[in-house]
């Protein structure tokens, strides 16, 4: 059973009384006309006609001050907030002495009355009647204090605890301003990415989060029992191979904005649970997929901020086309002076990084190796957008060689602020090829190796039937909404985070 505090009491309190007043503490419907900014807008284009603006307003009690036979208080709804005004005169000292003894800041409120602007030139809601629409028994975290022109204080609810705010992303939402504005702008941002496919005519699609067989990336997955199958289910990790599937049937450009989940680490880049855009794109390269990868993040850029130029974490970063491009072998070479065009296996990979003093991880095979030097010398370097491309096979086994250059794939990632933002290829299109990759990952990676694909006879018979050259991208949406409104933590742009079992 609930314990509640003595805070929370003394407004189960006055339910009671209210309800023995006959007064409805959770009614039923609300009669709103209008919103705040409909109301004060209203308002505004009458003004100078002196038309009467009548209004019903609903939302949250922000502030309230009681002064004897006036009252005034800060309405809050999803638009924005406007000041109430309530006298005596107006609805006498019953109802006036019902709200400042009854209400409390927290609260779901009605209010009617006439639209007037104050002396200090503030449009307000003169109230004529009002009722509750929603107590709230629990009050809002914390507080914070404003003072007004005139020296008056009122107490608004805030929350600044980062912990709790992911938590009790209810509350909030209800205190700050700045986190609804984050959640809009990823609305905004997700838009924006269906606004830019569609109008490079790529067709939406949806693809099976259950799956037989899980692959398309580098990850650990979630597994599931269907009871009546009696099968072992995967929750996706990827969308790609069933992406593919579809350039196989003749959709030649489709994308897929939904979830992943991957059964990995937990960090301020990183959500079990994840948001993706992939799409696949027919008769395409890579080189032509990094074209429309700066293309696409410039214009939702513009489309969030209004411009391609941001400010992450103190940095400025600029979307605008053409990005930096880096080549791998190049970077590590200018970086650790290490060429892994020379080192073709796990031992001469080993020996160059011994010969130059660098401590690494002794068990790693060359792939792993050359990813971890990525790690470690380049992606903290790579601040202004940047495609590094050209990546080795044994991490990249969906993507194509380079001609004349087995061992290196026509892959790139793009890091922006020291952080990967996406992952493409030129995507293999030879079932055969393919084939011996998946046997190659079955039989060199431990059963627990994330780099490890599993066999996917069914989309080899897909390839079978002949696939087209084609590009594949794929982003992480989450990560664009970090770089776009300056949130450090994946877990600030996620409105229901991952988080440990409170203790």
């Amino acid at each position: 059973m609930t314990e509640y505090s003595s805070l929370e009491q003394i407004r189960l309190d006055k339910i009671d009384t209210l309800r023995a007043e006959g007064i409805e503490v959770f009614p039923t419907r609300a009669r709103r006309t209008h919103t705040s900014l409909e109301a004060i807008a209203a308002f505004e284009s009458a003004e100078a006609s002196e038309t009467e603006v009548v209004a019903v307003l609903a939302g949250r009690l922000r502030s309230a001050r009681n002064l004897g036979k006036i009252s005034f208080a800060h309405l809050e709804d999803g638009a924005g907030r406007i000041q109430l005004f309530f006298r005596v005169n107006d609805i006498g000292k019953e109802k006036l002495s019902l709200f400042a003894k009854m209400f409390d800041l927290g609260d779901f409120i009605e209010a009617e009355g006439t639209m007037f602007r104050t002396r200090t030139g503030e449009v307000t809601l003169r109230v004529s009647d009002f009722k509750l629409l929603a107590k709230a028994v629990t009050p809002l975290p914390a507080a914070k204090d404003e003072t007004l022109e005139d020296g008056t204080v009122i107490q608004h609810a805030a929350l600044e605890d980062v912990q709790l705010r992911a938590r009790q992303r209810y509350a909030d939402l209800a205190v700050n301003e700045s986190t609804r504005d984050t959640f809009r702008k990823r609305a905004t941002i997700v838009r924006s990415l269906r606004e830019f496919m569609d109008g490079k005519d790529f067709i939406e699609v949806e693809t099976p989060i259950l799956q037989p067989i899980y692959g398309g990336a580098a990850a650990q997955p979630f597994v599931t029992y269907h009871n009546q199958l009696k099968q072992d289910l995967y929750l996706r990790i990827s969308f790609e191979l069933y992406l593919k599937r579809l350039l196989v049937g003749n959709l030649e450009r489709v994308y897929e904005i939904g979830r992943d989940f991957r059964n990995e680490g937990v960090s301020y880049k990183h959500n079990p649970e994840f948001t993706q855009i992939e799409f696949y794109w027919a008769y395409a390269d890579y080189l032509q997929v990094m074209e429309l990868t700066e293309q696409m993040v410039a214009y939702v850029a513009e489309k969030v901020t209004g411009s391609t130029t941001v400010t992450y974490q103190g940095q400025e970063i600029d979307f605008a086309p053409p990005w930096n491009r880096l080549e791998m072998r190049q970077g590590l070479l200018d970086a650790c002076g290490v060429d892994i065009n020379e080192c073709r296996d796990d031992e001469s990979l080993h020996k160059a990084l011994n010969e130059k003093g660098i401590e690494h991880p002794v068990d790693a095979p060359r792939g792993k190796l050359i990813g971890w030097m990525v790690d470690e010398y380049l992606e903290a370097e790579m601040i202004q957008p940047t495609f590094l491309y050209n990546y080795p096979r044994e991490i990249s086994p969906l993507a194509k060689s380079i001609p004349g250059d087995p061992q290196t794939v026509e892959r790139f990632e793009g890091f922006v602020a020291g952080m990967e933002l996406c992952n493409a290829f030129t995507e293999l299109n030879d079932p055969i090829d393919q084939e011996a990759r998946f046997l190659e990952m079955g039989r060199d990676y431990d059963d627990d190796d994330e780099e490890r694909h599993p066999m996917d006879e069914d989309y080899l018979r897909a390839m079978r039937y002949g696939m087209p050259p084609n590009g594949g991208f794929g982003m992480g949406v989450d990560r664009l909404v970090m770089l776009l409104t300056d949130k450090h933590s994946i877990r600030e742009v996620l409105l229901f985070p991952h988080l440990r079992a409170e203790e």
